[in-house]
């Protein structure tokens, strides 16, 4: 399911790797837990993705691309609760013990070995669409704010509102089906500071002080979250003098922006100058990060991208969560 060239260590991970990287951070299980009961956080864990299951088969049922979908969709949802299921009974079984990485990993080869290679393919270009509409106002909003810092952190602020635009939760994914998702509606409901980790007082100070020379940022989904929140948050670092990475996935999961996915939404944005709202793009490179799922383990990214991060003085995980990276 990954990309056909071999993949290797993110270069700015500490060293040695083994001792201080882990991609999943959340301690499912201690060293003393039962190896063959599944712990409390296992069994929550598995569950979440349980409830997602319906949310898939509605998507999966609507693949116009894959011959008798409904059929198949079907045969996904029995499979992969078959084997959630199990992994109830038994945590080591399916390649266990469960972590995110591992769920989400038998969820893709189910869907793919069913013939499903995209099933969030027509809502991803819909939202798209939309937000490619309203990037120029959302861009003017921002550049209309004088202050450094209030500009900043409006440009973070949009960073969370566009990412609640993600249909692997099952509840997010109800409530799109149901209302739809608006960007600005968002921006004004987002939970008010101090937030449960808040380090923007920090940020907005190195903001300040710093001209990073080469931004790596790992993208997250399609539509507002892309267009409307990472972007003008790119464009504003390459507007300050930095080369901008940004790192897409290689292969389509859930509603996720992929690497083609991303060159084609830049070029559309771009006018015929190559600019983005007259901010140069000529510091922009679009990378293929070799992932296929909707989180990345960073000990396996594409040689591509651990060439271009190899001398980046700032990186931006962006709805991901990890631990070891240098300073």
């Amino acid at each position: 399911m990954e990309s056909a060239s071999e993949l290797v260590e993110f270069p700015l991970l500490l060293t040695p790797i083994d001792s201080h990287y882990r991609a999943c951070t959340i301690p499912y299980r201690f060293p003393s837990d039962n190896p063959r009961k599944a712990t409390p956080t296992e069994i929550s864990w598995i569950n979440l993705f349980l409830n997602s299951i319906p949310s898939f088969k509605k998507r999966a049922e609507s693949d116009t691309s894959v011959p008798n979908a409904a059929e198949k969709a079907e045969k996904f949802a029995q499979r992969y609760s078959d084997i959630l299921e199990d992994f109830k009974k038994d945590p080591e079984s399916h390649g266990g013990p469960p972590d995110c990485i591992v769920l989400c990993r038998l969820r893709e080869i189910i869907l793919r070995e069913l013939g499903f290679q995209d099933i969030f393919k027509k809502v991803k270009d819909e939202e798209n669409a939309k937000a490619i509409s309203l990037f120029e106002n959302v861009v003017r909003v921002n550049d209309a704010i004088e202050d450094e810092v209030k500009r900043v952190e409006n440009l973070v602020k949009g960073i969370f509102a566009g990412n609640i635009f993600d249909l692997g939760s099952a509840q997010l994914a109800e409530v799109f089906s149901k209302d739809g998702m608006s960007f600005l509606a968002s921006c004004q409901n987002l939970v008010t500071r101090p937030w449960v980790i808040d380090d923007l007082e920090a940020f907005k100070v190195k903001w300040i002080k710093n001209s990073w020379k080469k931004v790596i940022i790992f993208v997250d989904n399609s539509g507002a979250d892309i267009i409307l929140g990472i972007l003008p948050f790119a464009r504003e670092l390459l507007r300050r003098g930095s080369q901008v990475v940004l790192a897409a996935n290689d292969l389509p999961s859930i509603n996720d922006v992929t690497y083609s996915e991303l060159v084609e939404i830049i070029s559309k944005l771009k006018d015929e100058e190559g600019n983005l709202v007259g901010v140069s793009t000529s510091n922009l490179l679009i990378a293929n990060s070799g992932n296929d799922l909707p989180v990345i383990d960073l000990a396996r990214v594409s040689q591509e991208l651990a060439y271009l991060a190899s001398d980046a003085d700032l990186v931006v995980l962006e709805g991901m969560v990890l631990d070891g990276l240098g300073p």
